[in-house]
């Protein structure tokens, strides 16, 4: 059993001071303001529930995409860990059906050895719309098959997560999908508001990357953006980096969201954890400059977000608590994969998950189920 003192520590609800916490087999064994041994390490900063990002792409110069495999998850997972992410869904862009599969067995294998961190897939696409798609090459756009939905409704994946156009896939399948335990979010999207709330009645629960490659907010149209911010059931990823939302986008999702459905994501591209600026994808390069990923045309190209930067500038730049940062970073997020039970927040009897932040917010060390990953 390992024992700490977290001078200040966020449990979830509140920030506390002075917090004892033991830790057994992976799990928080008690935590109290009084100490259960006479032998334990102080943790200076602000201890804080692991961070849980739905998509990220890569990271450590690696792209699932480019290399679907066990080796690509874990640099991925290893790489984010330095900013904080404890948990992940590794997501794969719009790719032929080989790729798919590739990528699905890589998951599966990943979930047999129980790689720390790893929870399940997000499939970010191919079921698009052409005229939003943003990088996704529209060679790989198509309608789904049932090598695809057999695919997606495998049960060694963990959650699976899916993005589709709802334009571009049927209701029935929507509503098939869900009963079958996928998780089905709305993106890359050109869909009226009609369309959207069609697909939400039918299960659909989240909105990927919320105004990017979506119909916008208009006087006669609420297109997908509107009709996201009305709907009180649903949740929306939000990439706070500036470059994709502005950030009084970000103050208004949060506003007639609430914390307990705006989900910081990362969106993150290969750059995350690597010196490179310049990546190969399909046919084109993906370039860092300023800390935005663009192809050479200027489109946006993911981000190179960490979880870490996205908590500092929820409250540096858009005023927020680091309280109320930190839940979209880490409670909504689990509890929208349904797992907080076991992450979120630091409880007893939850999983160790847990990041200790400095006090300009930076990662000092990180751990996932009660092993420590980073040092710094």
């Amino acid at each position: 059993m390992t024992h700490y003192l977290a001078k200040r520590l966020f449990n979830g609800k509140a920030i506390l001071e002075n917090q004892y916490l033991s830790i057994d087999n992976g799990l928080i064994h008690s935590l109290s303001d009084e100490p259960s041994s006479d032998n334990y390490q102080t943790l200076e900063g602000i201890l804080c529930p692991g961070f849980v990002d739905i998509q990220v792409n890569g990271g450590g110069g690696v792209l699932f995409n480019q290399a679907p495999s066990l080796r690509s998850i874990q640099t991925i997972s290893a790489s984010h860990a330095r900013y904080g992410t404890t948990a992940m869904l590794p997501t794969l862009i719009t790719d032929q059906l080989p790729v798919m599969q590739r990528a699905a067995d890589a998951i599966a294998e990943s979930i047999a050895i129980e790689s720390p961190g790893i929870l399940g897939v997000h499939f970010e696409g191919p079921h698009l719309s052409v005229p939003k798609k943003g990088i996704h090459p529209k060679h790989f756009i198509r309608s789904i098959s049932d090598q695809e939905l057999q695919l997606l409704t495998r049960s060694d994946l963990g959650k699976v997560l899916v993005t589709l156009a709802p334009e571009s896939v049927p209701v029935d399948v929507i509503s098939d999908l869900v009963k079958q335990g996928v998780m089905v979010s709305l993106g890359h999207s050109n869909a009226d508001h009609d369309t959207t709330l069609a697909a939400l009645e039918a299960g659909a629960s989240c909105f990927t990357h919320l105004f990017n490659a979506m119909s916008p907010l208009t006087s006669r149209e609420p297109g997908m953006v509107g009709t996201a911010l009305l709907d009180k059931h649903s949740y929306v990823g939000l990439i706070v980096d500036f470059h994709h939302v502005h950030p009084i986008n970000c103050r208004l999702t949060v506003d007639c969201k609430g914390t307990q459905k705006v989900i910081l994501v990362t969106d993150a591209m290969a750059h995350v954890g690597s010196e490179e600026d310049s990546f190969g994808y399909m046919d084109t390069t993906i370039i860092r400059e300023n800390g935005k990923l663009t192809v050479p045309d200027g489109t946006l190209a993911g981000s190179a977000l960490d979880m870490a930067s996205a908590v500092r500038n929820c409250n540096r730049m858009l005023g927020m608590s680091l309280a109320d940062a930190v839940t979209m970073a880490s409670h909504t997020p689990a509890n929208f994969l349904g797992l907080t039970d076991k992450l979120g927040s630091l409880k007893t009897g939850k999983q160790a998950d847990m990041v200790l932040l400095d006090e300009q917010l930076n990662v000092k060390k990180t751990w996932i189920k009660g092993q420590q990953v980073l040092a710094q």
